[in-house]
Order: C-alpha cells, then sequence, then structure tokens
C-alpha cells in the first residue's frame, strides 16, 4: 500500500506537470487562469531546456541619486540538448541593450505581455559545450514597496541621512534586478558579483570580497566571488556606510569565518547582539550537519529591511532585539529568548540554499523546515519541552485556508501556511517515529544526500518515508496538498473509547498517542472507519490527545459507531 500510493501519487504529479508546461493551466483552488508570462516565468520552457547555467559574472553600477541601475551579466552556459530560442529574463521597467556572443550582436524580442525575451543563438552550438552570452542593460528597477515581502531595490537612507541601498527579490525573482535565467533550477556552480557605488559607500554581497577598486569617476567596484551553487534570489546588493568585524567559528569542517557588516552608530549593539551566532552555528551543525558554505564564509549585514536568507550575506533588519521586531511570534515566551532574524534567516543556509525546490510551489521545503530549525535551537538552548511549547504555540497563526503547495510550472507559492503547518506538521512526524535519534538522522540525511542540489517536496518526502516504519503519505498528502487538518472523531461509552479520523485522503491511517490511563500517553491506530479499544479508559474525563499531534478534535454522539 505505501509504495502504491506513492506511485499513484508521482503520476499525478507528472500529469499536471506536462499539462502546466504545454499550456497554461488553472491555478490550484485559486480559480484564476495562469497566463503564458506565469508559465514563461515558473515552467521548463523549451528554450530553456536545452542548455544549464555553469557561471554568471555581473557587473552593476548603482546610483542612489537617480535610483539607477547600469551593467551586464556575462552568463556562461552549457549546451545539452538541441539548441533552438534562448531564453533570458528581465523584467520591467528595465531595458536589455544589447546582447553579444563570441564577439557578434544577436538578435532578440520580448514575448509580449511578459519579462521573458527570446535571443536567437547560433544554430550549430556543440552539445557539451560551454558559451558565453552578454546581456547589457540599464534602468530604474522596480522599487520595493514593502520589503522582503514585496520584492525589488530597496532606496533609504540611515539615521544620519547617508543612502542606504539593498535588494530582496524571492518569489517576484532575480529578474526584478539583473537579467539571467529566472528559475530555481538554475543554479550556477559559482559566481562573481561586481558592484560599482559612489564613494565612500561599501557594497556587500555573497561569498567573499576578492579586492575593490578605485575610479577617478569618485566610484567604486566591489568584488565579491561564491565558490558554491547559488540560487538566483540569492544574490544581493547591500550599499552603505559599513563597518566590518570579524570572528571565527570552530565547525566541523574546521575553522568558519564569521563577518558581520552593520551601519557605524550600531557596531556595539551588534557585536552583542550577533553573539548569539556561535550556539546557533553549534545547534544547527550538530542536527542538521555542518555549515554549507565554509568557503564563502558565513557573514550577516544590516539591512534597511526586516531580512532575508541571501546565501552566505544574511540580511539582518531586526534592530538588535530579540524576538520577531520584539514580539514572541508563540506567544509562549520562548520567541523573546533570541533574535528571530538571527535565527531564522541563518536556518535557510542549510534549508532553501543548500537544498532549494525546483519549484516554488514546493516552497514549504524552504520555510517549513527554517520555521521549524527556530525549535531546534530553542531546544538546543532551552530543552525540548521549552521547544515544544513554542511550536504549539504557533498554531495559532495557522489559517488552514489553502494547501500549502501551490500549482506547479507557473511561479505560484503555495499558502502562508507554509511556515508554522508546514513547522507543525514537521513536529507531528517527529512524535509519529517517536524516536529522536532517527528524526535526527533524517534531518542530517537531507541535507547530506541532497547536498547543493534542488530537489521537489515528493523527494523530501519519500526520503522521510523511506526511513520510518509508517507510512506517510497520507500525512503529507493531508497536510501539504489540502487546506484542513485530520480530525479524530471519538466518544466514550461504557469506558471504552471509539474513534475514527475525518480527512479529505481516503483511506486516512495516522498513529496518534492519547491517554487511555491517567497521565500516560499510549499509540492508537485510527482509520477513517470506526475502532475501538481493547482496553478499558481508567476515567472518560482524563482522555486527551498528546499536544505535540496537530490535529483537531471532535466528540461525536454514540450513535456514530
Amino acid at each position: 500500500m505505501k509504495n502504491l500510493r506513492r506511485l499513484i501519487l508521482r503520476f499525478g504529479i507528472l500529469l499536471s506537470l506536462t499539462a502546466v508546461i504545454a499550456y497554461p493551466a488553472a491555478a490550484q483552488d485559486s480559480g484564476v487562469l495562469a497566463t503564458e508570462a506565469d508559465t514563461l516565468r515558473g515552467s521548463i520552457t523549451p528554450q530553456r531546456a536545452w542548455w544549464e547555467v555553469t557561471y554568471y559574472d555581473l557587473l552593476v553600477t548603482v546610483q542612489p541619486k537617480d535610483s539607477a541601475i547600469s551593467g551586464y551579466n556575462n552568463i556562461t552556459y552549457r549546451v545539452t540538448g538541441q539548441p533552438q530560442q534562448l531564453q533570458i529574463d528581465l523584467q520591467q521597467p528595465l531595458q536589455i541593450d544589447q546582447i553579444k556572443q563570441q564577439g557578434h550582436s544577436l538578435s532578440y524580442q520580448r514575448v509580449d505581455k511578459s519579462n521573458a525575451y527570446f535571443v536567437d543563438v547560433p544554430a550549430n552550438l556543440s552539445k557539451d559545450s560551454l558559451y558565453t552570452l552578454s546581456v547589457y542593460y540599464h534602468g530604474q528597477p522596480k522599487v520595493a514597496e514593502n520589503p522582503p515581502w514585496d520584492g525589488g531595490f530597496i532606496w533609504a537612507q540611515d539615521s544620519l541621512g547617508n543612502h542606504w541601498v539593498a535588494t530582496a527579490n524571492q518569489g517576484l525573482g532575480a529578474s526584478v534586478w539583473w537579467p539571467n535565467k529566472d528559475h530555481q533550477t538554475a543554479e550556477p556552480d559559482s559566481m562573481s558579483i561586481n558592484i560599482t557605488v559612489p564613494d565612500p559607500m561599501i557594497n556587500v554581497s555573497n561569498g567573499r570580497l576578492r579586492d575593490s577598486t578605485h575610479h577617478d569617476n569618485g566610484m567604486t567596484t566591489w568584488s565579491w566571488f561564491v565558490s558554491n551553487p547559488i540560487n538566483n534570489y540569492n544574490i544581493s546588493v547591500n550599499v552603505g556606510n559599513y563597518v566590518n568585524f570579524m570572528n571565527t567559528f570552530e565547525g566541523r569542517e574546521g575553522t568558519l569565518d564569521l563577518s558581520y557588516w552593520v551601519l557605524k552608530p550600531n557596531l556595539e549593539k551588534a557585536k552583542e547582539q550577533f553573539q548569539q551566532v556561535k550556539p546557533m552555528m553549534r545547534c544547527f551543525e550538530d542536527w542538521f550537519g555542518p555549515y554549507p558554505f565554509y568557503e564563502d564564509s558565513f557573514k550577516m549585514v544590516e539591512t534597511p529591511h526586516l531580512g532575508m536568507e541571501h546565501q552566505s550575506a544574511v540580511a539582518y533588519g531586526n534592530h538588535y532585539q530579540n524576538g520577531y521586531m520584539g514580539t514572541d511570534l508563540s506567544g509562549s515566551g520562548w520567541g523573546l529568548k533570541w533574535d528571530f532574524i538571527i535565527i531564522h534567516e541563518s536556518g535557510h543556509e542549510w534549508w532553501g540554499n543548500n537544498i532549494t525546490t525546483k519549484d516554488i510551489a514546493d516552497m514549504w521545503v524552504h520555510e517549513g523546515f527554517t520555521s521549524y530549525s527556530e525549535s531546534i535551537y530553542t531546544e538546543c538552548r532551552f530543552g525540548k519541552e521549552a521547544a515544544a511549547e513554542y511550536t504549539i504555540g504557533l498554531r495559532d497563526r495557522i489559517e488552514n485556508e489553502s494547501p500549502i503547495i501551490g500549482e506547479y510550472g507557473v511561479n505560484q507559492e503555495g499558502s502562508g501556511d507554509m511556515y508554522y503547518k508546514g513547522h507543525n506538521m514537521l513536529h507531528t512526524i517527529r512524535h509519529i517515529i517517536a524516536d529522536d535519534a532517527s528524526w535526527k538522522n533524517i534531518l542530517l540525511g537531507i541535507q547530506k544526500d541532497f547536498y547543493h542540489q534542488t530537489v521537489t517536496s515528493q523527494q523530501v518526502e519519500d526520503y522521510i518515508n523511506e526511513r520510518t516504519d509508517y507510512d506517510l503519505d497520507p500525512v503529507f498528502d493531508q497536510y501539504l496538498r489540502h487546506s484542513a487538518i485530520p480530525v479524530l472523531e471519538y466518544h466514550i461509552k461504557d469506558r471504552t473509547l471509539h474513534y475514527r479520523w475525518n480527512a479529505d485522503i481516503t483511506p486516512f491511517d495516522m498513529p496518534v498517542r492519547v491517554t487511555l490511563k491517567e497521565n500516560r500517553y499510549s499509540f492508537i491506530q485510527p482509520t477513517t472507519e470506526w475502532q475501538q479499544t481493547t482496553i478499558s479508559l481508567d476515567n472518560a474525563d482524563h482522555f486527551k490527545v498528546d499536544p505535540n499531534f496537530y490535529i483537531e478534535t471532535k466528540l461525536k454522539v454514540s450513535s456514530g459507531s
């Protein structure tokens, strides 16, 4: 049954992916028809399928005075299939000025009502060979109205009135400010980021600083290099009057450089607040494995927006206070024991950056696991009970109004429940497994076996499923692909517990712990058919479900059996 369910599910996903790529499809549960632009942005189009990015060499000049940028991106790619037109993404109002390859200008055209450009490349490109396409562009990029949730460029000022600039563009896409193959499967093996800004401003980007070059026109180019694969939306510009301080962490892969870039008035506060990084790193390496980017160091960069998981250059804007902007999202009190942005955004270095989903419809793999990492950190510092209280406290923020997984192939994220519902689903699965050592090995294994890869939700689900004694397919389907959570219906007659699941998935079976004896939890194995215990309850008034299981309960009248 376990393998049969998985086969049926995979076949269904294959059909839906095929339909999405072939033509615009109706968005899942939304009633909205996906446009051609949605499909061009979110799917592996024929113009994307025949080539893969290996290296980006990005050079951009940023002019805060007129909110403009200009530059070019050298895109080195490998031919993997039959060459045809090549798709490059760049969002309006930015304009492409020229596209060249091997010294020759190429013709191109923007697909109507989209941000995709089809480039006419030579037809005689050799399979498995490398070529470099240079895309020159300029303009005033979209301004982020509510960063980091609304993407684009942030043109701000610091407390001293100096220009302060940043980018944040997850979801919207990196093509909002630079031309690229804007799909999460398209990770270059490495990348050079060269940002030119007016003096005395400093640009901090991903990876390590190679050099800075001062120009006679009062500008300086800051050149950074990323040695590891990186997803497009993580590439960041952070321009400000920064000061830098350093530290190191002795980790599982040796000495990890810790580098912090903050505004000068906040230097002392930053030195105090960022002391949380080392215990966090120790905890996450214990539970998830080595920090995935030792070669590129770990950085935190103060930004004018709240924060973002920019690989090896984590954006920080939580104003040097614990909690989420000074509040505890869980209401348990534990969320005020640590800085939410330090912990959450750094957790993405494993969940989202080391392993990245191929389609943003599966974004729960990034956000659900990273939200769960907050609980792991709480457990490392304050114990397992504190972590459970934090996790359970987040449930009031879950809406259960639409599925966590979105529509594939049209650049559509699923429900915002991917954070706290995904977190609580993982917490529930941990308690289904009921073996913390096994659960920890699963988390470590995901990071090790999918190291620096792009994945699907199904791959992660299968990985967990294959390492447990339970069939978790119905669990994943119910929590990820349907709006509601399972309801345990029950009644008690003559001290005998009668119970069944009410769920969208049929049949649905998931073990759950309840009190059959006072203050003593035992597993029962409900299905969608009524069952009853063979053990008499000590006292019907004492019956309860282990709160670590994220479910609903409903008392039914006895005639229901």
